[in-house]
């Protein structure tokens, strides 16, 4: 296929990968971003092998790997028995894998550094109200009607409220999720805590404290945690209005090592509500437009999935976009490729969710005494190391990928 004019909505790490792919690829990209100045948003989040082999297929192992901090489990216990209710270990499969927190912005500046060095094009401050298709070329327009650009393909990456899909005859399907969660970004310098974990703590379903260290945001800082604490979204205006000091007092109680980091937060706005949904997009493309990342599906964070999809996303796409003879061949190909891993994920999630978010004591009843010990019996550890690596069904050969050999990468 012919090199390809390709604008890019969203310069977040969906749309910043997808740009290093699409540029290296050969095509004309120009990416186009809201903000004034592009700047991720929200606290942490887990890079699993998945969205590592990413990373480390565009050059960016090193320079992620200086920043994030490596996770080898995911622990949760009963925060009244301290029972060990949750314990998934990357080690129960073979070949070396791991995780690696880490904060956005960490993410974010490793991808956008990267697209500055090769000098991609950003756009900023400019808001996308409509993609329009004719001839064979899409025209982005804005707010005010006027074209923004026009492109032989669009790439929606601009997140789980896109304006692009709404507007799309591809119109998604979604279904708001009741609970979200407060985060935080805090020091963790001198206070205990499991440096290689996810730790959360949980009452029944319906509290969830979890405490994931995710390195630093930029070099020579200090370390920091992601904190945060589930709860419904509509109750978020009673909680603050009840007070912080209230909130801090039931987290305590809960977990009182997380007393030196509850006492760093003296303020509502270093807080961020987080709002979650089940988003998918059938298919992920329409005539001269392909989402990715949250735009095309989305679901809740229990797996840690969402940063990794996007980014295989992105190495799907180029991959199809490279070895297609047409543009509508390579769009049918990259729906077609993503199209199991999305789905298997989003059902596990769908899945999962209620375990840890809900209102219902029976369900937290059965992950406590019944789930928690079916999960120590082989292939169940296996299992939910693959679930939680992303791996479970075969994500980088339909990608062009081949994934990590992690021994070898010495990086963490």
């Amino acid at each position: 296929m012919k090199p390809l004019d390709i604008g890019i909505a969203g310069a977040g790490p969906a749309g910043l990968a997808a740009a290093l792919f699409l540029a290296r690829g050969g095509h004309r990209v120009e990416l186009i971003e809201r903000f004034e100045r592009p700047s991720p948003v929200g606290s942490g989040l887990l890079m699993q092998p998945t969205g590592l082999t990413v990373l480390d297929a565009l050059g960016l192992s090193p320079a992620i790997h200086a920043l994030g901090n490596r996770i080898d489990r995911l622990h949760g216990a009963d925060a009244r028995s301290g029972r060990t209710v949750l314990d998934v270990r990357y080690d129960a499969l073979a070949g070396g894998r791991y995780g690696l927190a880490v904060h956005r912005a960490a993410l974010f500046s490793t991808l956008h550094d990267a697209v500055a060095a090769e000098g991609i094009p950003i756009r900023t401050g400019v808001t996308l109200a409509k993609a329009e298709t004719r001839h064979a070329r899409t025209a982005l327009h804005d707010g005010d009607g006027e074209i923004v650009g026009d492109y032989d393909l669009v790439i929606d990456a601009t997140g789980a409220r896109s304006q692009l899909a709404a507007d799309s005859i591809a119109a998604p399907r979604v279904k708001e999720l009741p609970w979200g969660a407060f985060w935080a970004t805090l020091d963790c310098e001198g206070i205990a805590h499991e440096p290689r974990a996810l730790s959360q703590r949980y009452d029944a379903a319906k509290v969830m404290i979890g405490v994931l260290p995710v390195g630093r945001a930029h070099p020579g800082e200090g370390d920091k945690v992601a904190f945060f604490w589930s709860l419904k979204t509509a109750n978020a205006e009673a909680v603050r209005q009840a007070g912080l000091d209230r909130w801090k007092a039931s987290i305590a109680d809960y977990w009182p090592e997380t007393m030196p980091f509850l006492d760093q937060i003296s303020d509502w706005d270093q807080l961020t509500l987080a709002r979650y949904a089940h988003r998918t997009m059938l298919p992920p493309h329409a005539d001269g437009i392909v989402f990715i990342g949250d735009s095309a599906h989305s679901t809740s964070p229990q797996l840690g999935q969402g940063a990794n999809m996007a980014l295989l996303d992105a190495a799907t796409l180029a991959h199809a976009l490279s070895s297609a003879a047409s543009l509508d061949e390579a769009l049918a190909a990259y729906a077609a490729a993503r199209r199991g891993h999305v789905r298997l994920f989003q059902l596990l999630s769908y899945v999962f969710t209620p375990f840890y978010q809900s209102d219902s004591r029976s369900i937290a009843w059965l992950r406590d005494r019944l789930v928690a010990t079916v999960a120590r019996i082989p292939p169940a550890p296996q299992i939910l190391a693959a679930i939680v690596s992303g791996t479970l069904a075969d994500p980088f050969t339909q990608a062009g990928l081949q994934e990590c050999r992690w021994p070898e990468l010495r990086l963490a």
